[in-house]
């Protein structure tokens, strides 16, 4: 009988297909990719229409020996790599590096699945088809753009500032965006606010209402002093406080749609407190293969790389059935929850699924481990929920008119209360919980109400939060960059290259990911710029369904990229960071010590080095007195490298900021003065003094 030869890239996934498949096939795994250009060098023609040049990547020689023995024994090859670019550049590698194009004597296929189950893998089996060119063109052009720009930017950076940097396509857009979160946090003025709450009481009755201050009936009214409150429960003394009107009505929570590769990695980092990372590792296992008890190696999930959230049509109506079966018809969603797709979507794809959702979280609970359960349980509820009815909430909203001498003022009273449960009973997204709340009245249009107090309370707007690894992943897909295999690849590149750092799930950008960021932003403009990056993503989404040729988008970016290197080399020679001689002598060989960049910044070393090695803390001072203790201020980091201003008398002293303190003291109270942005502001809450850079330059 004819012998079979299926390859596949993970070996994980051999031991998953090869029960699927009878003693007539062979399976085997490329391990990843074969081939690469080369480490040694860019490894692209430029002169020759951009060739890239292809070795076999060192240690993948073993394995390729193996394939071709297998290819030998061979009548039929099947390339089963993953279902994407990489997959078919994979495809197309091995191809190349097996020479199956001079095996004129076998049958060469191309076949995809979806899920890793013994139906998705007959069926692909029975619908071959040839390798992909416009998809392995795709993946060309993104690996020839990222050599480009990482083989002609970095050496520009080890020269200027320190060696082991890195730039890249992707990843120095990702850092802008945190340098300029950080820029609009540190320049961020607080605004005072206050909120006026009324509580209220109906006649004859004890429980209390609060009532939330709204404003008049042209519309609504904050409250942004103390003065402004004074005066409005000034008017209201004496006032008379009226219900009205009332409103019931029933709000819809729709149920969420099914996961992509993005919203798994948000979700998991709110809910699980996964790294971006860490989930795409634990999905990658559930959908190569789990041994569950009684039942051997399971794909538990379908590809865990998409942006699509289409569901296959056997799926959805398995799914339906079961939720029937389970929870009863009236569950069942009526509509399909799908999102609004555009052309970057590759919907030969499907959402992240389970593969059988028969194979509910309890049946597989005692065979997984525990992080492996828990996003596989995230993944189901998910699915499940996306196939069910919505959640129904009864609602009750009251208007009081609040009647004085002058006028009146409006409050409002809300109230909701689930009346159909819906997808949540299986889901509930973190950020989306929310309690029923119940009027304790009856209210009435026309009823008096008591006012027994008002309650008012001071708040500042707060300004906006840090990047986490869940808001950055979303902000790059909603602006179009990256794709679902880069996101967590682009995170773990500039935490390890210390151009970022992650404090409780915050990122911060490091001293030495300002000055790379700043260098980019001044030399290469466009490859920081977030619509030139997503441009570029789009551009290679059209070389993949073939209406752009890929050789024409490498032909037009390359000779501006050569020139924006030669500027940057005659430009940035005039910030090179030379070592700067410090005033602090060397403890060991009295040397003046130098100041050196560092993974974590600024450090002193000895300039006697390798015969003195000594190496010190640089303290670098801002010419301002500590308001604690009258010593110098300093800037300091934190273990993980995120800049903060500190006393240098430190531990005796404690002083902290993490807004570079002014020399300048607050002309109203004396207090503290800090600078944001273009301003200086008083860190003296109650005084709140806020001094522009105009006034600044006016007094100067």
């Amino acid at each position: 009988m004819a012998k079979n030869l299926v390859i596949v890239e993970s070996p994980a996934k051999v031991k998953t297909i090869k029960k699927f498949l009878g003693s007539n096939y062979e399976v085997d795994a490329s391990n990843g990719h074969v081939r690469d250009m080369p480490k040694s060098q860019m490894g692209i023609d430029i002169e020759h229409g951009y060739e890239p040049k292809y070795i076999t990547i060192r240690g993948k020689g073993d394995i390729l020996a193996k394939l071709r023995k297998e290819v030998k024994k061979a009548d039929k090859i099947y390339l089963a790599t993953d279902p994407d670019r990489e997959g078919e550049a994979i495809s197309w590698h091995l191809s190349k590096a097996l020479k199956l194009e001079d095996c004129k004597d076998k049958k060469v296929y191309r076949i995809t699945f979806n899920e890793i189950t013994k139906n998705a893998v007959k069926a692909a089996l029975k619908t071959p088809r040839a390798i992909d060119m416009n998809l392995v063109d795709a993946q060309q052009a993104r690996r020839v753009l990222d050599r480009m720009i990482g083989y002609r930017i970095s050496p520009l950076l080890w020269a200027k500032v320190k060696r082991g940097l890195s730039a890249g396509r992707v990843q120095s857009v990702a850092l802008r965006m945190i340098c300029d979160r950080e820029e609009e946090i540190s320049s961020f003025i607080p605004e005072e606010y206050w909120n006026l709450e009324a509580k209220l009481k109906a006649k004859g009755s004890k429980k209390k209402l609060t009532a939330k201050f709204y404003g008049t009936r042209e519309g609504r009214m904050a409250i942004h002093k103390k003065e402004e409150l004074e005066a409005v429960t000034a008017a209201l003394e004496g006032a008379q406080y009226t219900v009205d009107e009332v409103k019931t009505g029933e709000r819809v929570k729709k149920a969420p749609i099914p996961f992509t590769t993005s919203t798994l990695q948000q979700e998991a980092s709110k809910t699980l407190n996964f790294s971006t990372q860490k989930t795409m590792r634990l999905a990658q296992q559930l959908y190569e293969g789990v041994d569950i008890e009684g039942k051997g190696t399971i794909g538990l999930i379908t590809y865990l790389r998409t942006d699509s959230t289409r569901v296959a049509e056997e799926a959805d109506k398995t799914a339906r059935e079961f939720i029937e079966e389970k929870y009863g018809k009236q569950y069942v969603s009526t509509e399909e929850a799908v999102k609004k797709g555009g052309a970057k979507i590759q919907d030969a794809h499907e959402a992240i699924r389970p593969t059988d959702i028969s194979l509910t979280p309890a049946v597989v609970k005692e065979s997984l481990a525990r992080d492996l359960f828990r996003l596989y349980q995230l993944i189901w509820k998910r699915f499940a929920a996306s196939r069910m009815q919505a959640a129904v909430y009864e609602t009750t909203s009251v208007r009081v008119a609040a009647g004085y001498a002058g006028g009146e003022y409006l409050f409002t009273l809300s109230a909701s209360k689930l009346k159909f449960d819906g997808f949540m009973s299986v889901y509930v997204q973190e950020d989306e919980k929310e309690e029923s709340t119940v009027l304790s009245e009856k209210l009435e249009k026309g009823d008096v109400l008591a006012c027994e107090a008002l309650e008012s309370s001071q708040h500042f707007t707060q300004p906006p939060a840090h990047y986490t690894e869940a808001s950055l992943v979303k902000a790059l897909e909603e602006q179009g960059i990256g794709r679902p295999s880069t996101y967590a690849p682009t995170i773990t590149t500039i935490l390890a290259r210390r151009y970022v750092v992650k404090e409780n799930k915050n990122l911060y950008v490091t001293e030495l990911g300002e000055v790379v960021n700043r260098m980019m932003k001044k030399a290469f403009p466009s490859i920081v710029d977030t619509a030139f990056t997503a441009n570029m993503e789009y551009l290679l989404d059209r070389i993949g369904d073939g209406t752009v040729q890929w050789k024409t988008v490498i032909e037009n970016f390359y000779p501006d990229l050569e020139e924006a290197v030669k500027e940057a080399e005659k430009k940035l020679e005039a910030v090179k960071i030379a070592d700067e001689v410090s005033d602090v002598p060397c403890d060991l060989c009295g040397r003046m010590m130098v100041i050196k960049y560092g993974p974590h910044g600024k450090f002193l070393a000895c300039p006697g080095f390798p015969e003195c090695r000594n190496t010190k803390p640089y303290l670098e001072k801002i010419g301002v007195a500590c308001p604690k203790c009258g010593k110098e201020i300093v800037i300091r980091k934190t273990k993980k490298g995120r800049k903060y201003y500190g006393c240098e008398n430190n531990p005796e002293c404690d002083f902290m900021s993490w807004q570079k303190p002014s020399a300048e003291r607050c002309p109203e109270c004396g207090g503290l003065m800090v600078e944001k942005g273009n301003k200086l502001l008083c860190t003296n809450k109650e005084c709140g003094y806020v001094k522009t850079k105009e006034n600044r330059q006016q007094q100067e």
